[in-house]
Formats: structure tokens, sequence, C-alpha cells
């Protein structure tokens, strides 16, 4: 029998670039064992145009993607989210809706390519090697044997996910 699809949503401040790009490749790339969200603390209320022109030759469907407030994860009718990650340092350390439902929830942070400045090239270098982290991520955090871990041992191995990738920047 086929187990619910597991509700993630993926946090960064302005929810222009990170959050989102993780949303996008979550969703293509494992959309049928997770449905993937992405919000912002404070959102921009656009995505950064460098991103979807990133996504879009990546063949990634742009056209729903939308800059949005956490807080409407929070709000009664919202989806029941199973896991929340933090993808920027600043969301990290920001006070966070209480999630219903009690999500399993770990830090990724990534740096911030809305914020690196350079040539076009090299900001289209560093979006890429941002855009690989997360994808990095996304598929160990999808490869998981989530019926065999109990939450405090699943907790462990989604922090643990998070510091490798880091140690590597």
């Amino acid at each position: 029998m086929m187990q619910r699809a597991f509700n993630v949503l993926f946090l960064c401040t302005g929810n222009s670039c990170r959050s989102v790009m993780a949303e996008v490749i979550m969703n293509r790339d494992f959309g049928t064992r997770f449905h993937a969200f992405s919000a912002g603390s404070r959102p921009r209320g656009a995505i950064d145009p460098e991103t979807l022109e990133f996504l879009r030759m990546r063949h990634y469907e742009t056209d729903a993607l939308r800059s949005k407030p956490w807080d409407e994860f929070a709000a009664p009718g919202a989806p029941k989210l199973d896991f929340v990650f933090t993808v920027c340092d600043n969301a990290a350390g920001e006070v966070c809706p209480v999630w219903p439902g009690q999500p399993v929830s770990a830090h990724w942070g990534v740096p911030d390519p809305v914020a690196f400045r350079g040539t076009v090239a090299e900001r289209a270098a560093f979006l890429a090697d941002v855009y690989r982290m997360l994808a990095t991520r996304i598929e160990a955090f999808a490869a998981l044997p989530f019926d065999s871990l109990d939450r405090m041992t699943l907790k462990a191995r989604l922090d643990d996910i998070g510091r490798r990738e880091s140690e590597t920047q």
C-alpha cells in the first residue's frame, strides 16, 4: 500500500531563491513521495529573476511560484507539515511559527545567491553551486529509510545532511 506523500516546507528569509529552488527540485524529482512548499520570514514579494531564468533553463515549472510568508503554513487549513527545513542562516535564528503536528525540522544553510555580488558569469556559477548543494541534500533526504527510523534518529540524520554539505563550502 502506498503511503501518503510527506509535506515538506523549505524556509528562508526572502523566499525568492534558495527555498524556491528547493521546492521545485523536491517536487519535480521526488514528487510522488513528497509535496514541497516554500516560504519566507520576510518575503520579497517576487522570485529573483536570475533564479527564475536558471530554473526555466533546467525545464522546471515556474509559473505557479510566488514569494509568500511562512505564516501561511501555520494558519488553519494549511497542509499538515511533516518536515521543515531552513535553508538560510537568517531564518534558522528567527522565531518560527508553531507548526501544527510538530514536523521534524533541520537547518540546511546555504549561501544566498541574491546577495552575491560579481559578474554575470560569477553570479551564474554561484547560483549553480547553491543549486547543486540543495539538490545533493534533497537527494540524500529522499533516500532515507523513513519506515525504519525513529523520530530522534531521523532528526539526527537530517542534521547530518545539513552539516556534511556545509563542511565542503
